[in-house]
């Protein structure tokens, strides 16, 4: 087989691979779009909220089990969403995201903690939000990225799962179950 061959077969199969890799390139939120109940987050963001999470590592084991109480409000399509963070080893913490709702299930968000501006797309009964945490770690800040998926069960509940990873390597996962009040 001569050189050339050799590339147009070698560049072929890139292109075979690329095609077969987008094919199963995870879940899109429009995937979520006929799903019901429909979630709209200044719905369910609005008033007092509890939620219950563990941060599992990349083996699968608990590491943080912790309780948020969070209170929302919004003024047109400017929310305010803050939590507090009350983890199994009695350390607090406190969030407090300043959400806007940009109409067509488009958001963005901003915390002290989060790099730049988060983003976020609903459909149906669905949310992806994604954000750079500045996350504490043995005396340093690691950037962190969060592909954060939440799904509303009904009215009240919502299940919360979030990916967290840096370098593209998965760190761990969040899971948290949303109660309204």
């Amino acid at each position: 087989m001569n050189r050339w061959t050799r590339l147009t077969a070698i560049a072929a199969l890139g292109g075979m691979m690329a095609l077969n890799l987008s094919g199963c390139a995870g879940p899109q939120v429009q995937d979520y779009a006929q799903e019901q109940p429909r979630l709209d987050l200044r719905q369910y963001f609005n008033g007092p909220v509890r939620a219950h999470g563990v941060f599992t590592d990349r083996q699968g084991r608990v590491v943080k089990r912790f309780v948020v109480d969070m209170q929302a409000t919004w003024q047109g399509n400017q929310g305010t969403l803050d939590e507090r963070f009350t983890y199994s080893d009695g350390t607090k913490q406190q969030r407090v995201w300043h959400l806007t709702d940009h109409g067509q299930g488009r958001y963005s968000g901003r915390a002290d903690d989060v790099v730049g501006e988060a983003s976020g797309e609903a459909a149906g009964n669905a949310l992806r939000w994604g954000y750079t945490l500045a996350l504490p770690v043995d005396g340093r800040v690691w950037h962190v990225q969060f592909d954060d998926w939440m799904f509303l069960v009904d009215d009240k509940t919502m299940i919360n799962k979030a990916v967290m990873s840096k370098f593209g390597i998965r760190l761990g996962e969040v899971t948290l179950s949303f109660t309204r009040l």
